[in-house]
């Protein structure tokens, strides 16, 4: 990470605008605080990616939160190359003061120089694929796909320069830490399903009653552990004897959310207020 992060002070001297990819079901989580400080002085683009998978009327309350708090901030899904390629207003609009101040001073127009960054696994290649057209950055359903730089050249309006994924190395706030499991920017070797597939099960109790019970056909009763036998025995996860097998009912569960058959959920609700989330800098 350490490397990373010196790359990228020496790449950033180069570049107009940075984009920062987060997911929109948890857009603070998915937030690398370190990219403030980073991009300070440079312009700013926040694209909420995986919007499809987020509940609508937390995307419109996203968006206006971080409007409030001057970003320019849009929705998409990287998947789909019609709603990535509508960004080009936005990308102009975010570097507005640089355009017209080199307008004034008589300076030819020039491709704008984008840095697109973000944690692991929020689409950062799937949307640099899309807003080209073609498959330009190395894509996958992990953390940790893209290794290094790699500039990228779109015709003559835009140039990009993709970076591998940027996590800040201690979360001071447990919730974050789930949250970035849920939508999988951690690493799946290092967690434990079952305590996530119950934090999900809480969470979603706790925020869409119903939700559950709707999917899985059983009751919102009992304890998260016992919601989580009652869904591996409808889906038939059992050992010999009859024994749940947790293991596999657990991996079901973060499955559909993940995909999206759970329904449009979003695990952060905007705030009223600004909502800071800090690295340690002792374990920098």
């Amino acid at each position: 990470m350490t490397k990373t992060i010196r790359q990228m002070q020496e790449d950033i001297k180069l570049v107009d605008l940075v984009i920062e990819i987060i997911d929109a079901r948890v857009p603070v989580s998915s937030r690398n605080p370190d990219i403030d400080a980073l991009a300070a002085g440079k312009a700013r683009l926040l694209v909420l990616n995986k919007s499809d998978l987020a509940d609508e009327k937390e995307n419109t309350r996203w968006i206006r939160y971080f409007k409030d708090q001057g970003l320019v901030a849009v929705l998409t899904d990287a998947r789909n190359r019609g709603s990535v390629k509508t960004l080009m207003p936005s990308i102009t609009e975010a570097c507005r003061e640089k355009i017209e101040r080199d307008r004034a001073r008589g300076m030819k127009e020039r491709p704008i120089r984008t840095m697109v960054t973000g944690i692991p696994n929020v689409g950062k290649s799937t949307f640099i694929n899309s807003f080209s057209g073609k498959a330009m950055a190395k894509t996958g359903n992990k953390p940790g796909v893209t290794r290094g730089k790699q500039w990228i050249r779109l015709g003559g309006k835009v140039e990009l320069l993709d970076t591998p994924g940027l996590l800040w190395p201690k979360f001071e706030d447990k919730t974050v830490g789930e949250n970035l499991a849920l939508i999988r920017a951690i690493n799946e070797q290092i967690l434990d399903e079952e305590s996530l597939a119950l934090v999900l099960i809480r969470r979603l109790r706790d925020g869409y009653p119903g939700k559950l019970a709707l999917r899985y056909e059983a009751e919102e009763t009992g304890t998260d552990l016992s919601y989580l036998e009652e869904i591996g025995r409808r889906r038939g996860c059992l050992r010999k004897g009859g024994e749940i097998d947790y293991g596999r009912a657990a991996s079901i569960l973060l499955d559909e959310y993940r995909s999206g058959i759970l329904g449009r959920i979003s695990l952060e609700k905007a705030p009223e207020k600004v909502i800071t989330i800090t690295s340690d800098p002792s374990e920098s």
